[in-house]
Formats: structure tokens, C-alpha cells, sequence
């Protein structure tokens, strides 16, 4: 069996469910964006449409909520010349490949998927057969592009290494050495944002309180509202970011703080250290206002002309098939499937 050398390539993907937060902004966009100026990996990154049907969506916002979020890539700073930036259901090979991978992998591996088993709950048996192989349709996102990397959070490392397993299962049934094993990259001060209210809970467009995430579509006001009323404590800040164990809150304005500035979360206890949050909060306010209103003013801009958008996808949807057909029709070749 060759030795394949493989493209250094990150793929990443984020469903169109509506409602992108900060914490979409910090965990993933701007890694995204980080990763592409780098220059140092092709880039392709979607907006998963497929996956977002494993549960009911209304049409209508489903396709509004796409363009959104393309939106929202771009104003983050995702240049679609730079990048290829794609919605997944106009790539009909991620779906292809998906069906292969769905008889390569288990019922176990997929049974063992913490995400199938907190979002089926108690109702497994009146869940989507597609949220159950949704961990197969993620590893063909990645695989069809024989992507090298791919920048995840950490509630989406265990879906990570199942396209690991599925892609070793793969090369050993059939003697090749063709998928890469995937790295994960799992980095930065912010790569999982938390409740402004709970900083327990992790922050969800889902939940039905306003007043727990900042929006990337909040105006300059309402972002600074929303820091300076953020839950936290009554003690000062310690010079050490050991001094904020058992203090979530504080610990999750502290990374927002390092996530928004490209410090880290030690540097910014250092220079804060001794103050109290009610400054702090005032302080960080005025950060994330610079940083993300001009981004929600942009997404507004983007959103008046959609037919652009619309043609900026299908020019991805161009590039991602000329890297992702080669390969669909390798991997028929290699399973023994004759295509049509």
C-alpha cells in the first residue's frame, strides 16, 4: 500500500439554524478567518444545511437563515476568493459519500455519540433516522475533501474522531491508504463561550432568553447593554487565572475579553487584576462594540442583496466539486461501484 501525501486543507461547517451568537463568532468564525490568513492550509468552510434538516425546519427561515450565515462569514472576514465557502446541499458528493461511510461505520460507534443521546433524549425511537447517522454525513464533509485538519469545538471532538475511525476502517477494508486521518484543532482563549447569565451553560441562540447571548445581528447599544448587565460576582479580579476557579462567570467574561483581543486569558487578568467587573464589564463593552458591530452592520448590507449571495455560492459550489468529484469517483472506483 502507497503512502499518500495529502493536501494541508482545513474543512469547517456550522448549521444554518438562525441566530448566530458570539459564541459561533469566537468558537469557529474567527479561528476560520485566522486560519485562512495564515495561508498556510487550503480553506473550505459551510454552512451545513444537510445537517440542519435532521430535525424540522420551516423552509422559508431555513433558506433566510443560509444566506445569513453566509452573511455573517463574510463580514467576519471569510473572503470567498480566498476560501471556498459553500452551503452543503449544492455539493451533492458530501451526500454520496455519506452513503458509503453509512456501511462503513457501526450502529455501536453511532449509539455511543453523546450529541445522538442528549438531543434524541427520552424520544430515540421518534428521532430522524438522520440525526442518528449524522456523525457519517459530518465524516464525509471533512473526507470528500481530503481535509487535513478541521478547526472544532469540543463538544464536536468525538464526532472528529469517529471520521478518524471511519476513515481508518475505510483504507483497512479495502488495502488503501486514500483518507486522511483528520487532526483536530482545538485552540484559542474562547473556543467555547458561555452563558452571559450561566456560566455554566454553554451560549445557545435556543435559549429564550435575550439577555444570555449577544447576538452578531446586535446593534453598538445593545451589545454594550447586554456586557454591563452580564452576571457576575462581587469580588475583584485576581492577578492569576487560577483565582477565577469556581467563578464561571467571571472566568467567561475574562475569555470573551482574550477571545476578542487575541490575548490570552493570563494577560488579561495581569492587567485588569484588582479591579472590580462593574469596570471591567464597562472596559470590555467598548471592545466588543469595536469588534463586532461594524460585523452585524456589514451582515446587514450583505443581507439587502441576495442574489449576491446566491452567486457567491454557486461559485463555491463550482470550486468545492472540482476537488470533491475526483475524489467521490476514486472512491467509487475503489468500493466497485461503476458510476453512470
Amino acid at each position: 500500500m502507497t503512502e499518500q501525501t495529502f493536501t494541508p486543507r482545513v474543512f469547517s461547517g456550522i448549521q444554518p439554524s438562525g441566530g448566530l451568537t458570539l459564541g459561533n463568532y469566537l468558537g469557529a468564525i474567527k479561528r476560520f478567518v485566522d486560519m485562512q490568513e495564515a495561508g498556510t492550509h487550503e480553506t473550505i468552510y459551510c454552512m451545513v444545511d444537510l445537517h440542519a434538516i435532521t430535525v424540522w425546519q420551516n423552509p422559508g427561515d431555513l433558506m433566510r437563515n443560509t444566506r445569513e450565515l453566509c452573511a455573517g462569514f463574510i463580514a467576519s472576514g471569510i473572503d470567498p476568493e480566498k476560501s471556498v465557502l459553500i452551503n452543503q446541499s449544492q455539493v451533492p458528493e458530501h451526500a454520496q459519500l455519506a452513503w458509503i461511510f453509512n456501511c462503513v461505520a457501526r450502529m455501536g460507534w453511532m449509539g455511543r455519540m453523546t450529541q445522538w443521546k442528549d438531543k434524541s433524549g427520552a424520544n430515540a425511537e421518534g428521532s430522524s433516522l438522520g440525526l442518528f447517522a449524522y456523525p457519517a454525513l459530518m465524516a464525509a464533509d471533512i473526507l470528500i475533501y481530503h481535509a487535513t485538519h478541521v478547526p472544532v469545538g469540543e463538544d464536536q471532538k468525538q464526532h472528529l474522531e469517529l471520521t478518524r475511525d471511519i476513515a481508518a476502517k475505510f483504507n483497512h477494508d479495502y488495502g488503501v491508504d486514500f483518507f486522511p486521518i483528520t487532526e483536530p484543532v482545538i485552540e484559542g482563549a474562547a473556543t467555547r463561550v458561555m452563558n452571559l447569565q450561566d456560566g455554566t451553560k454553554k451560549m445557545s441562540k435556543s435559549d429564550p432568553s435575550e439577555k444570555t447571548r449577544i447576538n452578531m445581528t446586535d446593534d453598538a447599544d445593545t451589545i454594550a447593554k447586554k456586557i454591563k448587565k452580564a452576571k457576575t460576582d462581587p469580588d475583584p479580579l485576581p492577578d492569576t487565572i487560577d483565582g477565577l476557579d469556581g467563578r464561571p462567570e467571571a472566568r467567561n467574561l475574562v475569555n470573551i475579553w482574550a477571545g476578542l483581543t487575541d490575548e490570552t486569558p493570563q494577560a488579561v487578568v495581569e492587567a485588569n487584576a484588582g479591579k472590580l467587573f462593574g469596570y471591567f464589564k464597562q472596559d470590555l463593552a467598548e471592545i466588543a462594540v469595536d469588534k463586532l458591530a461594524p460585523i452585524a452592520g456589514e451582515m446587514a448590507r450583505l443581507m439587502e442583496d441576495q442574489t449576491e449571495i446566491d452567486r457567491i455560492l454557486g461559485r463555491g459550489a463550482e470550486r468545492a466539486r472540482e476537488i470533491a468529484a475526483p475524489i467521490l469517483a476514486e472512491t467509487y472506483k475503489i468500493v466497485g461501484l461503476v458510476k453512470s
